[in-house]
C-alpha cells in the first residue's frame, strides 16, 4: 500500500508487485474494495476478446456474461438465458485458465452436461485443457485471509 491523496489507483511494478495507491486515512475494507474493483475492471477486459474468439470458432452466442465472486466454481453458464458468469478469481490466475473456463462455459450453450460429446468439443478446440483444469483445481478459489 502506498499512501497517495489523490483517487485510489492500482499500478504493476516490474510486471510483478501491485501497488495499492490510497489516501493514508483509508481502512481496510476501502483498501480491499478498491483491488477488488480493480481486478473486476481488469478482468472485463480481458474477457470480450476471449467470448468473441470462441463464440466464433463453437458457433454460439452469448446473450450476456458477468463476473461475479463465486465461492465454489469457476464459472457458470445458464444456457435457457444464454448467460455465462465468470469467478473474478480468475483474474488472479494464468490467462489460460481464464480462457479455459469461457471455452468450457460456452461449450455448455451446445451441450449441457460433462459429457462424452462435451469432452470430445473441449479435447478439439484446447487439448491442454486438463492442465489448465489441475491448475485451477489445485490452485485456492480466493484469498479470503489476505490482509488490505
Amino acid at each position: 500500500v502506498v499512501n497517495h491523496d489523490g483517487a485510489a489507483s492500482v499500478t504493476i511494478r516490474n510486471n510483478k508487485i501491485i501497488e495499492l495507491h490510497m489516501r493514508p486515512d483509508a481502512t481496510c475494507k476501502g483498501r480491499e474494495l478498491a483491488l477488488q474493483r480493480w481486478y473486476r475492471q481488469r478482468l472485463k477486459t480481458l474477457i470480450p476478446p476471449l467470448i468473441e474468439k470462441w463464440q466464433d470458432r463453437l458457433g454460439v452466442q452469448v446473450a450476456d456474461w458477468g463476473v461475479k465472486r463465486m465461492k465454489t466454481k469457476w464459472g457458470a453458464c445458464n444456457a435457457n438465458a444464454r448467460r455465462v458468469w465468470l469467478n473474478l478469481e480468475l483474474v488472479k490466475k494464468p490467462v489460460q485458465c481464464l480462457e479455459y473456463i469461457v471455452v468450457h462455459e460456452l461449450i455448455h450453450l451446445l451441450e449441457r452436461h460433462h459429457n462424452d460429446r462435451f469432452t470430445t468439443v473441449l479435447e478439439k478446440l484446447l487439448p491442454r485443457w486438463r492442465v489448465w483444469r489441475d491448475m485451477l483445481n489445485h490452485a485456492p478459489l480466493a484469498h479470503e485471509n489476505w490482509s488490505y
